[in-house]
């Protein structure tokens, strides 16, 4: 049996640290103003708008999730990592502008102004069920694995109870001010955890080095221990096994997810969800977002060696070891059957007492991140996008209020769902499933609603619920086990089928409608003739303040990172 335990240098540091993190998040509260409890004044400068979106990103459960594909040696995970690079800078240039100069606190409102109120409510709606089903809830799930090493002992409901009710203690009074600054200093910690991990592996004996990993990996293919060399085993780009289009025939991103499904998902979560997009909304100026947003993308592309890498070594290391792991979900025998406890076996095995504390701390700073992240988020949606509709004259400090009630609701919601992950077998596919019902419809709206100005509001509305009746279509064959081809498509492949779907739907239904008032669409469709204005703008900035230039550098230094591993 693998011993889990802290020694009390261990527990004293997770402790100081926790205490510390919500005495920092309630001394930076910011709730004189629904603007400033809900975007943080519209104050935020680039570095923290970057650190901030980046540790909203790298949340526990994508820690997890990359660290146990990548013990199955498969390293396509890093897709959705590098591919951050492209949606965001695709996001600088078309879609921030218009966001931050609609003065909107939310993205259904944004389609509200673009389209009418069925769009608003309808995403509203399903960006908290998903911020509920995806983030929050998958943070806590987290929480019990990494915490239910350490105590087998206690039920996993008290576990997710301190974790929720640890985020909410400053999430509720502080509002997005509090979240930004506590994920700043999360974010650190976490990306130092991580580098300090990847050292302590890198140096075991069963590792040994870089050089001393390929050479061993080599040997297993040549032993017949694993089907992958170290030449296929770091590569970032699978050939398909099988049949290609399968759900579990095919790798987690095979090559043609790059020009399908993968693209679709980024652009969703960085340029659609309100849990990303709020930090961007709260940056002083167009600049500062965009500065922002190419920060994170940078942030993005070192996670291959400190976060995705280090599950590869953990194949090595744990592979001639007979060991059984504990948790508050019974007894994983197996680390190959239970992979999302990947991470947490490696700091556990790995690092000495002290170190062990810092960097557990860190981890569990990171499910707060997220958890209270998507806390404020979900309590702005529902805020913004249905109390005031319903009560316009509410005061500022009513609708703080509101979120703060809305925020409360959400923690028991998310806290009833959490313990259900458990069942899907593996993280990172629930994640992604999930999403891959919620983006396709949501991504087509937005896409159309910016570059065609015959979209029309009631194009977007039928679209969506077009692709809500979609969805449950798929789900109940799943769910149903039906064997047929319709139900078994890789989630990739499904998302794509799904998006052009409604995107016919829309144009179709569009085309059949009344063209939209010329009044509507006044600033809200991009032009060409908007490259000449904003280079106009840009001319008098040095060129480490020029996004455009920024930007090339991001994706040239992207290239020789994305070749290396390719």
């Amino acid at each position: 049996m693998k011993d889990f335990n802290l020694s009390t240098l261990d527990l004293s540091i997770m402790i100081l640290y926790g205490v510390f993190i919500i005495a920092y998040g309630i001394y930076h509260s910011k709730r004189n103003s629904s603007e400033e409890y809900f975007l943080g004044g519209r104050s935020l400068t680039w570095p923290v708008v970057g650190i901030s979106l980046f540790a909203a990103n790298i949340s526990s459960s994508t820690l997890i999730g990359l660290a146990g594909s990548a013990y199955l040696l498969d390293m396509t995970v890093y897709n959705y990592e590098w591919y951050a690079v492209l949606v965001l800078v695709f996001f600088a240039i078309f879609f921030l502008p218009f966001y931050l100069r609609s003065g909107v606190y939310t993205m259904p409102e944004f389609l509200e102004k673009r389209y009418d109120q069925r769009s608003r409510y309808y995403f509203s709606f399903i960006t908290v069920v998903g911020n509920i089903l995806i983030d929050t809830a998958a943070s806590l799930y987290v929480g019990t694995l990494v915490l239910g090493l350490i105590f087998p002992d206690l039920e996993p409901w008290i576990i997710i109870l301190i974790l929720a009710a640890s985020a909410a203690a400053y999430t509720i009074p502080g509002g997005l001010n509090s979240v930004v600054k506590t994920e700043v200093i999360q974010a650190i910690v976490l990306i130092f955890g991580s580098c300090v991990l990847t050292w302590y592996a890198l140096s075991a004996d069963e590792v040994g080095g870089w050089s001393g990993m390929i050479a061993k990996l080599d040997e297993l293919k040549a032993a017949g221990v694993t089907t992958k060399d170290a030449s296929e085993a770091m590569s970032i780009i699978r050939d398909n096994d099988g049949e290609w289009w399968r759900q579990y025939s095919s790798p987690i991103v095979p090559w043609w997810g790059l020009i399908t499904g993968v693209p679709l998902l980024g652009f969703y979560f960085w340029a659609n969800n309100q849990f990303m997009v709020q930090r961007v909304l709260s940056a002083k100026s167009l600049n500062h977002g965009r500065w922002g947003a190419l920060f994170a993308g940078l942030l993005k592309l070192p996670v291959i060696f400190i976060m995705v890498i280090p599950g590869a070594m953990a194949f090595l290391i744990f592979r001639n070891q007979e060991v059984s792991f504990q948790t508050t979900s019974g007894l994983c025998k197996n680390l190959a059957d239970c992979t999302d406890l990947t991470y947490p076996a490696l700091i556990f095995e790995l690092l000495p007492s002290g170190l062990l504390g810092l960097v557990v701390a860190g981890l569990l700073a990171a499910m707060m991140s997220s958890i209270s992240a998507t806390f404020n988020s979900a309590s702005t949606l529902i805020t913004m996008d249905f109390v005031k509709k319903f009560r316009p004259d509410m005061t500022s400090q009513q609708l703080v209020r509101s979120g703060q009630i809305s925020t409360l609701i959400l923690v028991v919601l998310a806290s009833l769902w959490a313990p259900q992950i458990g069942k899907y077998g593996d993280l990172f596919r629930y994640l992604q499933d999930i999403l891959g019902y919620i983006a396709p419809p949501i991504v087509s709206t937005f896409i159309l609603g910016l570059f065609w100005k015959r979209a029309t509001s009631t194009g977007s509305i039928v679209s969506l619920l077009f692709g809500m009746f979609m969805a449950a279509i798929w789900v109940y064959g799943i769910v149903s086990e039906i064997d047929h081809w319709f139900f078994q498509l890789h989630f990739l492949l499904r998302t794509t089928v799904l998006f052009i779907l409604c995107l016919l739907v829309h144009i179709i239904v569009s085309l059949m409608s009344e063209s939209p008032a010329a009044e509507k669409l006044k600033g809200m469709i991009w032009t060409p003739s908007l490259i000449a204005e904003e280079t106009e703008e840009l001319s008098g900035l040095p060129w480490y303040q020029n996004y455009r230039i920024l930007s090339v550098l991001l994706l040239i230094i992207t290239v020789f990172v994305v070749g290396y591993f390719w």
